[in-house]
């Protein structure tokens, strides 16, 4: 019986875990894994920005990306396309102010074609 509690919260810490880091990235957002990336999500009104950094947190040069961030916001979710901007970041316009941490997530397409998600809750 205490073997299989202790597995149990085991199990219910990792999964909690898994997503997005707690701790803010080198531009003031929140960072989620995607694929074998790590994507920070930085959110200011109407434009979201997003940064992209490999497995050992160097950033990755931004063109020939493309993307697109499903954000939630008063209960309806925002469609927003991800442009690359000064080879350092994807950037795009919500139609609407967003919170500054909303709930959603960020499709990436990588030049090579193969597409990855970040989730944010």
């Amino acid at each position: 019986m205490y073997a299989r509690c202790l597995l149990i919260g085991v199990l219910l810490a990792w999964s909690g875990s898994a997503g997005a880091h707690e701790a803010k990235g080198t531009n003031g957002g929140r960072i989620a894994d995607a694929g074998s990336y790590h994507v920070e999500m930085v959110v200011k009104s109407e434009v979201v920005d997003v940064f992209i950094s490999d497995a050992g947190e160097k950033p990755v040069a931004t063109s020939g990306f493309k993307g697109t961030a499903i954000l939630v916001a008063g209960g309806k979710s925002q469609r927003v396309v991800l442009a690359p901007v000064d080879g350092k970041r994807l950037s795009g316009s919500a139609a609407a102010a967003l919170p500054s941490q909303p709930k959603g997530v960020v499709q990436l397409t990588a030049p090579d074609g193969k597409t990855v998600q970040a989730r944010f809750d």
